[in-house]
């Protein structure tokens, strides 16, 4: 007999993949470049050639078993340590190797974390807006995942909800800084009061509570803005980090787990994963890319035209009316729309080729996402048609 809970899970499909794969569609009849699609988060900016060539090098030189052949089960050390010392020297946290456990990107970190610290009923806290799948990646491990209300002036955390929600099941709250869909880097101010409520609570409680920190933005930061550590401020946090979006990698699925050193038993937390992996059939991220980054450690791909692309696109917004909360990072912008209905708001869009996603699966009633990770020009031709859609179906705003 089948699984039920899978086989409704295909009723459904990400809104996001439904509105990428319209615009391919409809590429397919007027030319993709027509489209103006900020559905999907796929950079759209080069790898640094420096990976290309380590690539390349790694081949020429490496005995094929060694770049092609299992790596251990952690991850290969010599890519753990150099993930520890970047991260030690960056941030101030003294990593070690044995603090790091190589992941297929920020999904399989989170996977390995969830299970870390948690078992079915236990409850998981995550901040509106938030990224939808995280509800399979914590739902289908049996743990609970309640979703703190937005607090939509600046979209940093709601604490006054936030202390509400918490009670003696919490195990982790799962944050994401720089935000998808937001945008929203939590201050400096907002993680220490974070750190303070958990630290807090902890005690009362009588039992740990941690933070699994989704980083796979983190070098995605705009001018001015401070992204701070989370590690550095609370020592009970796991972090999340994926190079899909840093070196834009995503198809490589590379990232790892790193648990801060003074986390309580954070050596056995690592060594756990190991464990995990062979319950979740995730085992040994691909050597050569684990070789390959672990040479471009403190490299990124040219990010510099996200935040061009944000501006242009933010000014844009601004001055047809809209309400939208300045992103401080990544390549997404997360304004209201102009009506209740958001995916109301997001259908009439399409009949101007501009493909938008309602805001309703990130936990936030009303807005909806743009992904601008795509070429500067096609942003400049898109704000034309977002100018006619808005004095066309919204003349009251403009």
């Amino acid at each position: 007999m089948i699984v039920q809970k899978y086989k409704d899970m295909l009723s459904g499909k990400s809104v996001i993949r439904q509105l990428s794969e319209f615009a391919t569609a409809r590429g397919a009849e007027i030319g993709y470049d027509n489209v103006f699609d900020y559905s999907l988060g796929n950079p759209s900016v080069p790898t640094p050639r420096e990976f290309t060539e380590e690539m390349i090098r790694l081949l020429e030189t490496k005995d094929p078993m060694e770049l092609h052949g299992y790596s251990p089960s952690l991850g290969i050390t010599s890519v753990r340590e150099a993930v520890a010392a970047s991260l030690s020297k960056r941030f101030g946290v003294p990593y070690e190797g044995k603090h790091i456990f190589m992941t297929s990107g920020a999904a399989g970190a989170i996977a390995h974390a969830v299970r870390c610290v948690t078992q079915p009923g236990d409850e998981i806290l995550t901040f509106a807006p938030f990224f939808p799948e995280y509800h399979p990646y914590i739902d289908l491990t049996g743990a609970v995942l309640k979703v703190v209300p937005a607090q939509v002036e600046d979209f940093q955390i709601n604490f006054r909800a936030f202390e509400e929600m918490l009670t003696d099941k919490t195990m982790a709250v799962l944050i994401n800084t720089p935000n998808n869909p937001s945008g929203i880097v939590y201050s400096p101010e907002t993680i220490q009061k974070l750190a303070d409520t958990l630290q807090r609570k902890s005690e009362e409680y009588g039992h740990d509570i941690f933070i699994i920190s989704d980083e796979p933005y983190r070098e995605i930061v705009f001018e001015g803005v401070v992204n701070p550590c989370v590690s550095a401020y609370y020592s009970n946090t796991i972090m999340c980090y994926s190079f899909s979006k840093s070196l834009s990698l995503p198809g490589e699925r590379i990232g790892y787990v790193a648990v801060n050193p003074a986390c309580r038993e954070a050596e056995t937390l690592v060594n756990m994963c190991g464990q995990i992996s062979r319950g979740i059939g995730h085992n040994c991220p691909p050597s050569i890319i684990q070789l390959a980054v672990a040479r471009v450690l403190n490299r990124t791909a040219d990010l510099s035209v996200y935040e061009t692309n944000m501006e242009l696109i933010y000014r844009t917004l601004m001055e047809l009316g809209f309400t939208v909360v300045k992103p401080g990072g990544t390549f997404y912008i997360f304004p209201k729309a102009l009506e209740e209905d958001a995916k109301v708001f997001c259908q009439k869009a399409l009949k101007y080729d501009l493909i938008l996603v309602p805001s309703d699966s990130f936990g936030v009633p009303g807005h909806f996402r743009m992904a601008y990770c795509i070429d500067t020009e096609k942003v400049q031709r898109s704000l034309e048609a977002l100018r006619r859609f808005v004095e066309t179906e919204y003349p009251s705003f403009s």
